[in-house]
């Protein structure tokens, strides 16, 4: 089965959601065990210019076929896309044979090393009419999702694309596609803010540049706010206070205190939920436990921000909603009772404990 044949088949299934563990396993997982790498040149210059020479091979023939190409990179060193030896090979080339191949490539190759190639082809022969194709491979978003953002990266009129593409990715093909929608401005900073986050651990690498080039704080301290905005800036918040190495951290986000104070008025505003609460108790926890000397960054304004986010965290409605919809099973719930909670003496939490037939190990 092609790796096109096998992401359309997934995605029937779940036509409006990433596919459950990003499409894996792969029809050509056996060729490609977990542990085959292929040594990078020596000379980075270098890399690609053996798929290059096999590309010249392939188009200076004129009745060579696409088929060829499947198994012909197996044992090169993928090429990103923006290689200058492939965009070359590409350009020598004529386009409408680029783009066959590439097609072909995307829609028909048994092999990932070649379905890469073929994106590759694609991103400098562009078309519209590939966007269907990019979007639909993109989807086994380990393997795919990084390579297919950034071929529909800067092409004309992309943004619906890339959007669909957003919705349906996770972890890595999630990370590219958010930085690809973060050019893009618009109906695209409005998904963003609302819905970047998917509750990934690498929502770190992308939260604080979200919060920054799409304008977190004059959406979220203007009179029309809604409960996505709220919630997602709740989730942004959260991420910023433990992405440390990874991204913009809430320290270093320069209107921290206005976003802040704003996210936890509107808070008291809502409805009790759970995620909600649990990200706000994050952000408490992350205010309460600063240090004396590192606090330059929201002054004299810690002590009534933490005090409003304490006041709807600790007030009667919301202790006792989320106490009926903690989960004692879960173990990212089980880890914050004995930490954030406990710290914050959270009343949410009383009498809170893990299952006679679970013990929490991890965070998730």
């Amino acid at each position: 089965m092609s790796l096109f044949a096998h992401a359309m088949r997934l995605h029937r299934q779940y036509p409006d959601d990433p596919l459950p563990r990003y499409g894996e396993p792969l029809p050509d997982d056996a060729s490609h065990p977990p542990r085959r790498r292929i040594p990078e040149p020596e000379d980075r210059r270098l890399v690609g210019a053996d798929v290059a020479a096999v590309l010249d091979a392939y188009f200076a023939n004129p009745m060579s076929t696409p088929e060829e190409l499947v198994h012909a990179f197996h044992h090169l060193y993928p090429p990103s896309n923006s290689n200058q030896h492939v965009a070359a090979a590409a350009l020598r080339a004529d386009r409408q044979r680029v783009q066959e191949t590439g097609r072909w490539l995307v829609r028909h190759s048994t092999d990932r090393c070649s379905v890469d190639v073929g994106l590759a082809l694609l991103a400098h022969a562009w078309s519209a009419e590939n966007v269907p194709l990019v979007q639909t491979i993109g989807l086994l978003s380990r393997q795919f999702g990084p390579r297919a953002a950034e071929t529909l990266r800067g092409r004309g009129g992309t943004t619906d694309a890339l959007l669909w593409l957003a919705r349906r990715v996770t972890i890595w093909g999630r990370v590219h596609t958010v930085e690809a929608l973060l050019d893009l401005g618009g109906a695209a900073d409005r998904w963003l803010l609302r819905h970047a986050c998917d509750g990934s651990p690498l929502d770190g690498y992308f939260a604080g540049t979200v919060a920054t080039r799409a304008h977190l704080h004059a959406a979220i301290t203007s009179p029309a706010v809604d409960d996505d905005l709220v919630d997602h800036t709740g989730r942004l918040l959260a991420v910023m206070t433990r992405c440390h190495g990874m991204g913009l951290t809430i320290e270093h986000y320069p209107p921290a205190r206005a976003v802040l104070a704003a996210h936890a008025g509107h808070l008291g505003r809502q409805t009790p939920g759970l995620e909600r609460y649990l990200n706000a108790a994050v952000v408490a926890d992350h205010l309460a436990e600063l240090p004396p000397d590192g606090r330059e960054w929201i002054g004299a304004d810690r002590e009534p921000i933490l005090a409003r986010y304490l006041g709807v965290l600790q007030s009667d409605e919301w202790s006792t909603a989320v106490r009926l919809m903690l989960d004692r099973s879960n173990e990212y719930h089980a880890w914050l009772a004995g930490t954030t909670a406990a710290r914050l003496r959270l009343r949410a939490f009383d009498g809170f404990g893990p299952s006679a037939d679970i013990a929490p190990t991890g965070t998730t």
